[in-house]
Formats: structure tokens, sequence, C-alpha cells
């Protein structure tokens, strides 16, 4: 009967380590489920550009305040492996976007973030030319293994419904053709707001770019997820 004490001591030690080891295991793989998709299968962060106008580029407001920068925060605060450039020029067109995308879009670009239309629609240029600009871009684009985002803009509605209906439809009928996703409108929840806006009543101030980081967040998530799953399918490329 005296050695049994020392048994039973180890026979509880063993019970206490077992349930210790479940227990870490259980916690790695509930992290693991979890972990943003942005960081599975690899350590490179995801490199989103934004190719746009003044909307993206920073009208009238500092560069840590526009678009591409706030964008940035918001996805790391999530914990999401990012890294966002700009590529916005103030007062580009979809044939200005189109003429300078092949040193626009850096090398190594995982996806990019389309936001252009608005300065051919405040020009008046034909709703055509622009579709056929954004889709020549597109078509660039996804012929490198590159994601798309398009973001859509709206038409001033004093320019007529003929041109408003084919200006307005050219985003969600390019993202239905070429399966990209879609933030219809841009400047959903800041349009017309002075508070969100810059004094021209066009340009998002700091607190609107902030309002169209929150809305148009869970597009770039699902653009981010495309990315993941790529990189997993091909964890070599």
């Amino acid at each position: 009967m005296r050695g049994s004490r020392p048994h039973a001591d180890n026979m509880v030690l063993r019970h206490w380590v077992c349930n210790a080891v479940h227990v870490v295991v259980a916690a790695i793989l509930l992290v693991t489920a979890y972990a943003p998709a942005a960081s599975a299968g690899s350590g490179e962060p995801v490199r989103i550009v934004v190719l746009g106008d003044s909307l993206v580029a920073g009208f009238n407001i500092p560069t840590n305040e526009a678009f591409p920068a706030q964008l940035e925060r918001a996805l790391k605060a999530k914990g999401h492996n990012v890294e966002v450039i700009n590529a916005g020029v103030s007062g580009d067109t979809t044939a200005g976007g189109l003429e300078r995308l092949q040193w626009a879009i850096p090398d190594k670009t995982d996806a990019v973030i389309l936001e252009l239309g608005a300065n051919d629609a405040l020009r008046g240029l034909d709703p055509k030319r622009a579709k056929a600009n954004l889709e020549a871009i597109i078509k660039t684009v996804q012929g490198a293994g590159t994601e798309v985002l398009l973001a859509g803009m709206a038409a001033p509605r004093n320019l007529g419904a003929p041109y408003v209906e084919a200006f307005d439809g050219m985003y969600p009928a390019l993202a239905k053709q070429y399966g990209l996703l879609l933030y219809p409108f841009f400047l959903d929840g800041i349009v017309m707001n002075p508070s969100y806006n810059l004094g021209d009543g066009l340009h998002p101030n700091p607190k609107g770019v902030a309002v169209i980081v929150e809305r148009i967040m869970p597009k770039v998530e699902e653009l981010i997820a495309k990315v993941a799953a790529k990189r997993s399918a091909n964890p070599k490329g």
C-alpha cells in the first residue's frame, strides 16, 4: 500500500497533462478557424491598388486621410494583412486610367479597386466610350490574374434619361459580364451631404472618406477572400 500513493499521483498528473494538451489544441484550432482570410497560407500582404480619380486620390485633403490610406488602416484594424496603394489621379477619366494602366499597377498586385467614370459624366463624354475603356482595363487586369472590385458611379441627372441610363447601367453590366465584385455607387451615403464633403460639394472630406470606407468594407473583404482562395489553390504562385 505504501507504493500506491506515487502511482495515484502519477495518474493524476497524466490526466492533468492530457487535459491541458486538449485545451491547447482546441485553442489553436479556434484561432486558426477565425484567422483573417488574408493571412491564410501566406505571410505576404494582400496588395490592393486603388485605380481612380480625385475621389480616391485625396483631393484637397491630407494623403493619409485619402481613401486608400483610410481603407488600409481599417483593414489592418480588423486583422487583415494588406497593403493598399493609391493610384488615383485627380481629373482622370476612364481614358486616362487606361492610358496609364501599365505603370499604375505594380507587379505582384493581388487586387484592383477600379473607381473611374465620374469625370466622364461631368464632361458629358460618351458612355459607350467610357464603358469600352473600363472594359479594356478590366480585361487587362484580369489577364494578369488580378482580382477586381468595380466601384460604380452615377451620372448627373440633368444630362437626360438616355445618358443616365447608359452611364449608370454600364457598371452592373460589366460586373455581370466579367464576374466582378460590384460596389454600385462609390459615393453612397455622402453625396449631397455638406457634413461629408468639401466646399465644392463634389469631393469627400476625411469624414466622408471614413463613411465610404465603412460602407465598402464588406465588398473589400470579399475581394480579399477571393485572393486568399486563389493563393490556397496555387500556394506556389
